[in-house]
């Protein structure tokens, strides 16, 4: 391999003298810089010649990664040289076995973690998400891989210009879908809301733009604000005789698009872009916790409080370990500030998660939030329902959640996401609990298993012998234990069901002397509206379909269902027409089927992007905003495909749908009508609206050729009286 150029050594050696600096503060010994410089000496020669897709010597990423567990995760030494040597295994000669025996079991413990998987284990798991598991694994013994992991994550964001187009979507969908929810889980904040920051500005290159601008447009104002806002405080605390900080902190570009998208408001109706830290000394005097409640009494003296919007974390920390009282207080202008009130304790837990909890509770053995929530995800990993895919999805449910607190009879507090149910609570209890539940007392008022629960209730489950799972329950519970436990229990039954449907099948097929066959299911699954023979054998094993018409079914010629002509191309083709099809159709027209995602129904004019189906090889095209796609994007980004456009050969009409709300008055649907046929000529394909207490909702499923005439309608209908709300389904 080629050796380092005179360049390429001195951006080298100003790189790891910068990390070398960052490590004055973990390294006690000669030994430990001795194995810092091992490591990065092994590292450059191992990697020598190698150059990152931007041009730069690759050792620079794992000195960067590096620095980034040492400066922004608070790693240590042994952490810092795995780091280093995470992709030494990977990508060249050396094996775990060379890294122990020069760096010790931690050490290589951790660089085998980090190892990617290299392949996928079956065609029903993607390579990315056994990835991920293999990742996790690593919580059963060492949390710190998927620390590291996350650090590498972060400077590959940092570094994903020169990636082309598809690699970037593939590599923020994996961010946003498991690295930015596990970042937030281990209560590392910053890398968490930059990683947000990142895949908005590479997923939505110009709305990211478009907020950063309007945010530097109003930076002056918004800092004239803080600082009079702060002033009164500043003055209250020092009298008080209180060791502060305070700060304004700007929210980031990520979370105020997500709030401009949740609520769909323009960016001039979000007043909330800042927060106020307060971060105090602690005396000896007092507990922290009643210290903060003391400052936020001071400030009432100064501001009007909103009494619903305190958010209590140091009476219940956060899963993650996270402390802190957040209060909202009325600004001089008459808009709401949030204010957060924390100890410098709980700032270094807040800022550096995993390493600044552990370091607090060196001293301390008893169980906290954060230890329970491993303990969950240490249970999943040694019972697992399925595979890789459903893993994640399981572990997935737990990263991002608000959460409340709810009772049990005996007033045990227990801690749940927002949206939890009392199927939750029941399967938090015990397994048999939740597989038997039949309904809840939430404060000792009976209400049905479903019931979303609210923080502060208490909760009695009532359960029968006779009562089971069924495939329903899984869309009214919000936690990874709940949901193992009824698929477990749901494929259990699936399994037995199966066995019974094959055995009714291939004894009905004896009878007409047919031997079962491909072809045969090519006829058989559409009739029956089944997806594959699975499905086909547990519908019939489970009594929901029969074979009754199965005769003439048999008599029937296959007929190809084309739904309508699309235009979408390769980007740099010719375009053509594609004929897309639904995905049980199974004669080959020649060349790339196209199929448009029912997922999220892209229509022309979104922006959009193709995924091969492994099995069909049929392209399903999303918008790229879509969530189902960034899902598969994370598990199965190799199956992405890049370019895909529309074609502007020829315009069709295409099924879109919009949902309405508003005052409910005589003749309103009738204007609706004549807005929309008449003065529009867009044709209604459905209409279904719904009258309470004076307010209509509805759904209309309408034909449009792109999205321009689709907003340009929603537009129009917005301005109908009496609508108060128009939006894109």
């Amino acid at each position: 391999m080629a050796a380092y150029t005179t360049d390429d050594e001195q951006i080298i050696g100003k790189q790891f003298s910068e990390l070398l600096a960052s490590c004055n503060k973990i390294c006690k010994n000669e030994s430990d810089w001795e194995m810092i410089n091992k490591a990065f000496f092994l590292a450059k020669e191992a990697h020598k010649g190698v150059r990152r897709r931007s041009g730069e010597p690759y050792i620079l990423h794992p000195i960067a990664v590096a620095k980034i567990v040492v400066s922004e995760e608070g790693l240590g030494v042994k952490s810092t040289c795995a780091a280093l040597l995470h992709d030494v295994v990977e990508d060249t000669s050396y094996t775990v076995e060379d890294i122990e025996n020069l760096f010790g079991p931690q050490v290589a413990s951790m660089v085998d973690g980090l190892t990617k998987v290299a392949a996928a284990l079956n065609e029903d798991v993607s390579a990315q998400a056994e990835t991920f598991r293999k990742i996790l694994l690593t919580l059963s013994d060492d949390i710190r891989v998927i620390i590291i992991k996350i650090a590498d994550r972060l400077h590959n964001m940092r570094t994903l210009g020169s990636m082309p187009r598809h690699k970037q979507i593939k590599i923020t969908s994996e961010t946003m879908y498991l690295f930015a929810p596990l970042a937030y889980r281990l209560g590392l904040y910053a890398i968490k809301t930059e990683l947000e920051d990142l895949s908005l500005k590479y997923m939505y290159p110009e709305e990211y733009a478009a907020i950063e601008a309007k945010m530097a447009a109003t930076a002056a104002e918004r800092n004239e604000f803080i600082n009079r806002f702060i002033s009164p405080i500043r003055e209250k605390l020092s009298q008080a005789g209180i060791d502060f900080t305070i700060s304004g902190r700007v929210k980031t570009v990520y979370s105020i698009w997500s709030k401009m998208q949740r609520k769909k408001i323009p960016f001039e109706e979000i007043y909330d872009l800042f927060a106020i830290r307060i971060i105090f000394k602690p005396n000896n005097y007092a507990p922290e916790k009643a210290q903060c409640w003391h400052i936020y009494s001071l400030l009432t003296d100064i501001y009007t409080p909103k009494p619903d919007r305190i958010r209590d974390w140091v009476s219940f920390p956060k899963a993650n370990g996270y402390e802190a009282l957040h209060a909202t207080f009325m600004r001089p202008d008459g808009i709401w500030a949030e204010v957060q009130i924390r100890s410098e304790r709980m700032d270094e837990i807040a800022e550096r998660g995993f390493a600044a909890h552990w370091k607090y509770k060196q001293n301390h053995d008893d169980e906290d939030e954060f230890d329970k929530w491993l303990k969950d995800v240490r249970n999943a990993l040694n019972h697992p329902t399925g595979n890789a895919a459903d893993f994640l999805e399981n572990v997935k449910m737990t990263l991002y959640m608000t959460e409340m607190v709810i009772f049990t009879p005996r007033g045990e507090a227990r801690k749940f996401p927002v949206g939890a149910t009392a199927l939750d609570f029941a399967y938090d209890i015990h397994t048999n609990v939740g597989n038997t539940a039949i309904g809840a007392k939430i404060n000792h008022k009976i209400e049905s298993i479903y019931t979303k629960l609210n923080s502060g209730d208490q909760v009695q489950i009532l359960t029968a012998e006779t009562a089971h799972p069924n495939i329903e329950w899984l869309d009214h519970v919000a936690t990874m234990k709940a949901k193992q436990a009824i698929i477990t229990y749901l494929k259990r039954v699936r399994q037995n069901n199966i066995e019974r449907g094959i055995s009714i099948f291939e004894n009905r097929m004896r009878e007409f002397g047919i031997t079962p066959s491909a072809r045969l299911f090519r006829k058989l699954l559409p009739a029956y509206d089944c997806k594959n023979k699975d499905e086909f054998y547990s519908k019939l094993g489970s009594e929901i379909i029969n074979l009754n018409d199965i005769d003439t079914i048999l008599r029937q010629n296959s007929k190809n269902k084309i739904l309508k002509f699309w235009t979408f191309e390769f980007a740099g083709n010719k375009p053509k027409d594609v004929v897309v099809r639904h995905s049980h159709d199974v004669d080959n027209l020649g060349g790339p089927k196209f199929v448009a995602a029912e997922c999220c129904n892209p229509i022309p004019g979104d922006n959009i992007t193709g995924y091969r189906d492994p099995r069909s090889g049929d392209i399903i095209v999303h918008k790229t905003d879509c969530q189902e796609l960034i899902t598969l994007a994370a598990q199965k980004g190799e199956n992405l495909v890049g370019n895909i456009k529309w074609s502007t050969y020829k315009a069709e009409s295409y099924l879109s749908e919009i949902k309405i709300r508003g005052i409910d008055r005589i003749g309103i649907l009738q204007d609706l009508a004549q807005v929309i046929t008449v003065e529009l000529d867009i044709n209604i394909r459905e209409l279904h609206i719904q009258s309470h207490d004076g307010i209509f909702e509805g759904k209309i499923s309408l034909y449009v050729p792109d999205t321009e005439s689709l907003y340009s309608l929603i537009s129009r209908v917005n301005t109908i009286k009496g609508i108060d709300k128009v939006e894109r389904v």
